[in-house]
């Protein structure tokens, strides 16, 4: 990803198909100026012209008119009138594979094309006529040769189309687009070739729909940015209409093909139809705030009016067109879907043939996974394999299918996850590295009210912890910051009544205290086990330490498997779905809704936007859903989501959400004006912090450079009505339920708006990476992190006290997951962690020359990624130094989740610019 010295040294402007070598520049109106050489003081400023007429080449000239032009007004006004011809040239990407229906339209298409049903554009210029008073436009010419193509195999096609404009046209700023085929195609760029200023870039990248679905014409617009104040006369009203339909009437159901992004509550997570067991709450409203999703307009259930009905697998949920998943990435997403499929039904088989096979027996089977897959254990592949519905090459690679990959927590000590220092050290450089806090005040207190979940004292006393603290006073470890803690108690604590009343489901509020040891990597003294006052349990709180024994060690062990089932809960509903997921979808709706593809901020934001929205509809339909796979495999079960929900109301800030804000909050933070960063970190050897303080700030750099140079000062942004519409959106209607909250950020000034983007591109890149890609090589292992428990831990004069003595291994298993839960888990984990081979990551972007007009935002952005290799280079150094004992060691996983790049599949590494899966 990185770029060569080389590369970023020489001016990256002249070898860009943007301008000509002779670094010519877009300026707010639409010509070309000289651009100055060097980098001055006043780069970034942008300078203000007279309008003046785009002109033609001297080749099209002549070859248009073959006599010499004569002197004199008379001939002034024919030059004036002369038509001159220029060309576009179009590129479509292909699907790779096609249906049989899709291959006879094709067919038909090209038939039609030869008689007039054509795929036609029209040049609309950025002036108006001073005569009719509206845009001018060329003639509309239709793509050549569509037909003759029919056949072409290549992923892309380039056709090309000739228009005739007149020689004061102007320069082109939008193209209409009317597919008269029956089929959709994806219309990547054009490009119009032919005016004495260069090339013009229209970079596409959408579905153009046919005339019968949408009868209206498609707009694109050209590569250079513009605020809506400068917006171009002849480009004001298509700026207002294509920004209209994107924003629709609120009204109907949608479909497929529509391009049209609204909100609505998040009211069809269930299915009320198919009984009491089915149902759930709504989610966004007074009762239970949460964010908006994207609106699909379906009908009602026929039970509850006020819950929509569900569209179920395989059946596709309704997202805009163009936010669904492109071939490559639905190819890798089907994959992993197929893989859940086979991991689901067969150890449903499986469990039906024998009555004692549903927990696993012992570790080996939980090995055989990795090794011999869960078929050949049956006996019966051959057999089976013939009753299910499965593709033929499913079938001929049905082993490689049944068989899990070896997590990477197993690849360099396949005992690590039993160790203290390994569960400590997942704490900040594991999959959730976002809960650790600095302990201030011992014992920790709850925050949850007491007249409504009784006496909330915490049980930990000093004696518990006073051995661990190396002959300190626990006042004197919390001063010199040796204490650390991830608290979830109160994040449970609401909850517990009712998900233990849920059969095979057990659960404790947890609180862990970490000491901070003189070698800089923390250890366990001490996990606190909470149930609700008057629950079951004769002992309410529970303070587990350290072992001393065999027995001791077991109850130990069977603690932190409930820590760990605590965090991974918290992890996957509240910092990974909520803080990422859903809380950007609001901004992403209010930025299609109000902001052109001409606005700067768009062009800034669009990377960062791509698959949210599908990914978000694919966990609707699958995953946080009545019997999705969340509440099948989180201990929560039906209650997740309001877990979910309860953090979004009495937690989650925008305030606080950037990296720098997050770790002084959480304590793991101090101002420190000396330190490169401005922040000293209070634990040094913070794997996801130290890694990810270098993106946040080269990201907070990029935009600030970005912001800087559209808008010169505070009124500007005030003005920018696009703009102060998005964000107003995205709070007042996205974020509704929150709407009154003091902490919104102001957004008044370039300072405003910069550390607002900043935020938004660091939550859809780095921080979802952080906290996604590592899923499966950390919990595809699931006695590393358990996400769902069974049991509770016995005490002595319990029933089951006297089979965990005598056989604690066995009550061990049968505490975690079983076997259907743990291959659920595994499969759906394993395709979240994977990367599509059509991944853009941080640094890189389609069409990196082209995507936007202004030649320094493209020299800008060549740095930012050039940062990006620098900053990659940097943690792999760091995952070598012998010092930094959390990243390197014997056994110990190198800290890759935020390192930039990274190939496809599973690879606990890269950093893809938006939410994709």
């Amino acid at each position: 990803m990185a770029l060569s010295k080389e590369i970023v040294g020489s001016s990256l402007i002249e070898r860009s198909s943007l301008v000509p070598s002779s670094k010519l520049r877009w300026q707010s109106s639409p010509v070309l100026v000289p651009l100055k050489q060097g980098r001055s003081a006043d780069l970034w400023k942008r300078k203000k012209v007279g309008a003046v007429r785009a002109a033609v080449s001297e080749d099209l000239v002549k070859a248009v008119s073959p006599t010499p032009p004569e002197k004199g007004p008379a001939a002034a006004e024919a030059q004036a009138a002369s038509k001159l011809k220029v060309r576009a040239v179009v590129t479509l990407r292909q699907k790779n594979k096609e249906d049989l229906q899709e291959t006879i339209i094709k067919h038909l298409d090209a038939f039609t094309d030869r008689i007039g049903m054509n795929v036609v554009l029209q040049l609309v210029s950025t002036e108006v006529d001073p005569k009719t008073k509206a845009p001018k436009k060329s003639n509309e010419a239709a793509l050549r040769d569509w037909s003759k193509k029919l056949n072409v195999k290549a992923e892309r096609v380039h056709y090309s189309a000739e228009f005739t404009v007149d020689s004061n046209f102007g320069v082109p700023g939008a193209i209409t687009v009317s597919n008269k085929h029956q089929k959709e195609f994806f219309l990547e760029s054009m490009t119009i070739e032919g005016f004495a200023n260069g090339p013009v870039h229209f970079p596409c990248n959408s579905w153009v729909q046919s005339r019968r679905d949408h009868r209206g014409k498609r707009i694109f617009f050209f590569n250079k940015p513009y605020l809506p104040s400068e917006t171009p006369a002849g480009l004001r009203a298509l700026r207002e209409e294509e920004l209209r339909n994107l924003r629709g009437d609120g009204k109907g159901v949608r479909k497929l093909s529509d391009r049209i992004y609204d909100y609505d509550v998040y009211n069809d997570l269930g299915n009320p139809d198919r009984g009491i067991d089915f149902v759930r709450p709504t989610l966004g409203g007074s009762k239970i705030p949460y964010p908006r999703r994207c609106r699909t307009g379906r009908v009602p259930t026929d039970t509850d009016i006020n819950a929509e009905s569900r569209v179920e697998k395989p059946l596709p949920l309704y997202v805009p067109r163009d936010e669904q998943f492109e071939e490559s990435k639905m190819d890798t997403f089907s994959t992993g879907r197929l893989k859940a499929v086979l991991h689901n039904l067969l150890p449903s088989l499986k469990a039906s043939l024998s009555a004692n096979n549903k927990d696993f027996n012992g570790f080996a089977d939980i090995d055989s996974l990795y090794k011999e897959g869960l078929l050949l254990k049956v006996g019966l592949q051959d057999e089976l394999l013939k009753k299910l519905p499965l593709p033929r090459v499913v079938q001929e690679s049905s082993q490689g299918l049944l068989k899990y990959a070896i997590p990477k927590i197993l690849s360099k000590d396949k005992f690590a996850w039993l160790r203290d220092d390994e569960f400590a050290r997942q704490a900040v450089a594991g999959i959730n590295p976002v809960n650790l806090e600095r302990l201030t005040v011992f014992p920790p207190q709850s925050k949850l009210d007491p007249e409504i979940y009784g006496p909330l004292d915490s049980a930990l006393k000093e004696e518990h912890i006073l051995g661990y603290l190396n002959g300190m006073s626990v006042q004197q470890a919390i001063d010199e910051n040796k204490l650390f803690i991830v608290d979830h108690h109160d994040a449970y604590l609401p909850f517990l009544d009712k998900i233990n009343a849920l059969d095979g489901r057990k659960a404790y509020g947890t609180r862990t205290i970490y000491f901070l040891t003189p070698q800089g990597t923390l250890k366990p003294i001490a996990i606190e086990l909470a149930l609700p006052p008057g629950g079951p349990s004769s002992r309410t709180r529970r303070v587990v330490t350290p072992p001393v024994d065999a027995t001791a060690n077991w109850i130990w062990q069977l603690a932190k498997a409930h820590v760990s089932s605590n965090d991974a809960g918290v992890h996957q509903l509240v910092n990974h779905w909520l803080r990422t997921h859903a809380c950007m979808e609001p901004f992403i709706l209010a930025a299609h809704r109000h902001m052109s593809a001409m606005h700067p901020i768009y062009k800034l934001l669009d990377p960062h936007m791509r698959y949210t929205l599908e990914i978000n509809a694919l966990a609707r339909q699958n995953l946080i859903n009545a019997d999705g796979v969340i509440e099948a495999c989180f201990t929560p079960g039906r209650y997740c989501m309001e877990i979910s929900a309860a953090a979004y109301k009495n937690f989650w800030r925008f305030d606080q959400e950037s990296l720098p804000a997050d770790l002084i909050r959480r304590g793991m933070a101090v101002l420190d004006p000396t330190q490169p960063y401005g922040l000293r970190l209070v634990l040094e050897d913070y794997p996801y912090a130290a890694d990810g303080l270098m993106i946040w700030f080269a990201i907070d750099k990029w935009v600030r450079t970005y912001v800087n140079y559209y808008y010169p000062d505070a009124s500007v942004v005030s003005n920018d009505r696009e703009l102060q519409t998005w964000y107003t959106e995205s709070v007042n209607v996205g974020h509704a339920d929150l709407r009154h909250a003091d902490w919104w950020p102001r957004l008044a000034s370039p300072e405003d708006l910069a550390s607002i983007l900043t935020k938004i591109i660091w939550l859809s890149s780095a921080q979802h990476a952080a906290l996604n890609f590592g899923q499966y090589p950390y919990g595809g292992f699931v006695p590393n992190r358990p996400p769902l428990m069974r049991r509770l831990i016995p005490e002595e004069g319990d029933p089951e006290y006297t089979n965990f003595v005598a056989d604690p291994q066995k009550y061990f298993l049968s505490a975690l997951p079983s076997l259907l839960q743990a291959t659920k888990f595994m499969a759906v984990v394993d395709t979240l962690s994977t990367h599509s081979p059509d991944e853009e990551y941080l640094g890189e972007r389609q069409q990196p020359s082209i995507w936007s007009g202004d030649p320094e935002i493209i020299e800008a952005f060549y740095e930012f990624s050039a940062e990006i290799g620098q900053i990659e280079k940097e943690i792999e150094r760091r995952n070598s130094d012998p010092k930094l004992k959390n990243r390197c060691g014997a056994g110990v996983l190198p800290y890759e989740l935020l390192a930039p790049s990274s190939e496809p599949g599973v690879t606990c590494r890269g950093v893809p610019n938006s939410i994709s899966i």
